[in-house]
């Protein structure tokens, strides 16, 4: 069995994190400032949590994560210097080395070139790994719902940049329409795809509950293929609901009768109100309590089903 792992509360200046191959003090991973994926936002990342279970802490579904932080380098023409392998064994050394019970996990590759052209063909890259306790995401909002706003702002789509990469540039579209959110009073934004189809929030998929059927937006509303988000649809399919991958319209989520956000961070997180606009009861439903009770039994190893999803440390 493996060995327990056990959580120290520590800030991050006493966090050990990986770079390049070594571990090294958080304080003492430093980068030059004019560092090309700082200026441009030319990095990729990935984000996967560990979590505690009776048979020690195990980090979920890390084969997957490190494949999709693969394919996003690939996309960009990033030489990673390491393979799969060597990354998933750099991951598990970092949670162990930091006694991490459950903690979120931060993989980061970067140009590490301090030029001021934008050009980064054949630039040196890094790699660095960071592990670091984290509760919920948003809070007591995981529990009793969030307010979101659908964002003015369009989710980009691959003709302007590949969405199924998890690249930090990408990101600024998310900021952008959190931002619009934050400044109306709302928790969260949701943003449309270009030709006006439901997408996803700034950094998480949406699932919406109609008729008990549960739905959430297909590739061609240039989504990122969430990790979390193919996890919820196996779990939901395995108890039994069925699944529709689709374009979603606008009105589809005021008419919902229950929607909640999945992701890394966010977990599953209800979704009770959107645009002013009171989603079912404007409490989390049924399907969304269950989902959730679900994925926690497979993230911290009670569900035999789904074993394979996780990486022991």
């Amino acid at each position: 069995m493996p060995a327990r792992v056990r959580s120290r509360a520590n800030g991050k200046g006493n966090l050990k994190v990986w770079l390049d191959g070594k571990l090294k003090k958080y304080s003492d991973a430093k980068v030059p400032i004019l560092t090309h994926s700082m200026q441009y936002g030319s990095g990729i990342f990935e984000g996967m949590r560990a979590y505690e279970t009776k048979g020690g802490t195990a980090i979920f579904r890390l084969d997957d994560h490190v494949q999709r932080f693969q394919r996003s380098a690939k996309i960009y023409s990033m030489r990673l210097n390491y393979t799969g392998k060597e990354l998933s064994k750099a991951i598990v050394q970092v949670v162990k080395a930091n006694r991490l019970a459950s903690c979120y996990i931060r993989p980061f590759a970067f140009y590490n070139r301090d030029s001021i052209g934008v050009g980064a063909w054949n630039a040196p890259t890094s790699v660095f790994i960071a592990a670091m306790p984290f509760g919920a995401y948003y809070g007591a909002g995981k529990e009793r719902g969030i307010r979101c706003k659908i964002s003015s702002w369009r989710r980009i789509n691959s003709g302007i940049l590949p969405v199924e990469a998890k690249a930090s540039g990408n990101y600024i579209n998310s900021i952008i329409a959190n931002n619009e959110a934050k400044a109306s009073g709302f928790d969260e934004t949701i943003l449309l795809s270009l030709d006006g189809y439901v997408a996803e929030g700034a950094a998480e998929n949406i699932f919406l509950v109609k008729y008990s059927h549960l739905i959430t937006p297909s590739a061609s509303a240039d989504i990122l293929m969430g990790v979390t988000r193919d996890s919820i649809i196996k779990i939901a399919e395995s108890i039994g609901l069925i699944v529709e991958e689709r374009e979603v319209h606008k009105e589809e989520l005021y008419s919902a009768d229950e929607a909640f956000f999945c992701g890394t961070a966010a977990e599953i997180t209800p979704v009770v109100n959107i645009d002013g606009i009171r989603i079912g009861n404007g409490k989390p439903g049924p399907i969304t309590k269950l989902l959730s009770q679900k994925y926690t039994e497979v993230v911290t190893g009670q569900n035999k089903e789904f074993a394979d999803w996780l990486t022991y440390v």
